[in-house]
């Protein structure tokens, strides 16, 4: 079986590299327009040329999504939009709308075209219409269990693709309409404001102003969100599917997470393809420990093993756990020097949370395995000594006790609250 495809988020420019610094064979991007996460940073006309040009002279695919439902106002400058994607080779574009699929295969049909689960592809039948139709890729809906995937796969007249980890929507296929409807911003069209998360309380007809909470903890109850989606133990199960891609879901999320769910899965798909199951085994522990230092919710494997309602299913908290803070990145323009001291580098770095001399930090690098260790030296852009990074994406020449990798994450542990 060949080995699938990596395909990591890249909300904007920093996450696109940080993608393909900690190894994602392809990257999946919005535009200023036509995207479903319009919120997420995104790029504009000038990034999407340079993000194209940075992935294809790295030997990479980027992706870019065009997957809005619709409505009559959006094809206003939709062909213009998608022959500029022709012209920057963008690797293939990522569509839900019937509309939109039809426009491109006439207007640039040399443009590969995915469909996106918001399409809601469940079966064979459905798949091969799609790609009758000229879709090159279907990417999978997430409400299919392992049965039903071992049944579709083989029958499926081209290249499948699925969610392997991240958020899951409360909503059939991430189609909702709580944003639009409590908000006007319209889930559908890239403005979800995220209702789901909100907390909320029960009030009978007869009492109003008398809320009843649904318990969970101090800071309320998520009665409409899910956990998060996390496969990496079940990879041996979908090998012999032969899916094109594995994709991670965050757009949203922050670089550090982009850094650490692909150090993770890239060594994952290397190990069980190259080493065997038992390696892979071997080292699921030390995988599972470092996604549980980002920021998550509890891990579940969504509807892999059965539809929700069944016990594995239950959810008993939403809440986000963060055990440990995104303190900075080591910037790729500079390289670290040695200062003076014995076995001593200086390495300048971007500030993302607040820490100070003293802190101990963990190094999150491209290549090799995390290490510790406690800041004893940091420098302003004058060359000032100070006690702490206090500014956001404030620059710093932090000492290290070894030269940190271009990209590397810095974070620290969260104290107990």
């Amino acid at each position: 079986m060949n080995k699938p495809e990596l395909l990591a988020p890249a909300g904007d420019f920093e996450k696109l590299k940080f993608a393909f610094a900690y190894g994602a064979d392809a990257v999946y991007a919005g535009g200023a327009s036509f995207g479903l996460r319009a919120y997420a940073g995104n790029l504009n006309d000038d990034e999407l040329k340079w993000g194209a040009e940075y992935a294809h002279r790295l030997g990479r695919k980027i992706y870019i999504a065009v997957n809005i439902f619709a409505h009559e106002q959006d094809f206003a400058g939709l062909k213009d939009y998608l022959i500029r994607l022709t012209e920057l080779e963008i690797d293939g574009i990522i569509v839900s709308d019937p509309g939109i699929l039809s426009l491109a295969r006439k207007e640039t049909p040399d443009l590969p075209v995915h469909l996106s689960t918001q399409a809601n592809c469940t079966n064979a039948a459905s798949a091969n219409f799609w790609f009758s139709q000229g879709v090159r890729r279907t990417v999978l809906a997430r409400e299919l269990t392992l049965e039903e995937l071992k049944t579709l796969c083989p029958q499926a007249q081209g290249e499948s693709e699925i969610f392997v980890h991240g958020a899951m929507c409360m909503s059939y296929s991430g189609r909702c309409l709580l944003s639009n409807y409590l908000t006007g911003r319209d889930a559908n069209h890239g403005e979800c404001t995220h209702p789901c998360r909100w907390g909320y309380a029960l009030v009978e007809e007869k009492r109003p102003g008398q809320y009843f909470p649904l318990e969970e903890d101090v800071r309320g109850s998520y009665i409409f969100n899910s956990h998060d989606l996390c496969l990496l133990p079940h990879l041996p199960l979908l090998r012999d599917l032969n899916l094109a891609s594995y994709k991670i879901e965050g757009r949203m999320k922050s670089a550090y997470y982009v850094a650490s769910t692909v150090k993770v899965y890239r060594e994952a798909l290397d190990v069980l393809w190259e080493q065997g199951e038992t390696k892979f085994r071997e080292k699921i522990p030390s995988w599972l420990a470092e996604m549980d230092k980002v920021s998550h919710r509890d891990y579940s494997t969504g509807f892999l093993f059965g539809k929700p309602g069944a016990e594995a299913h239950n959810i008993e908290t939403s809440n986000y756990i963060r055990e440990y803070s995104f303190v900075g990145r080591v910037l790729e323009q500079e390289e670290c020097a040695a200062i003076g001291k014995e076995n001593e580098y200086g390495c300048w770095i971007e500030q993302r949370n607040h820490f100070r001399e003293g802190d101990e930090l963990e190094v999150l690098a491209p290549e090799g395995e995390p290490w510790t260790f406690r800041v004893n030296g940091l420098w302003n852009l004058d060359g000032e000594e100070t006690d702490a990074a206090r500014h956001p994406q404030q620059k710093l020449k932090i000492a290290a006790p070894a030269s940190l990798q271009p990209f590397s994450i810095l974070r620290k542990v969260v104290p107990a609250r």
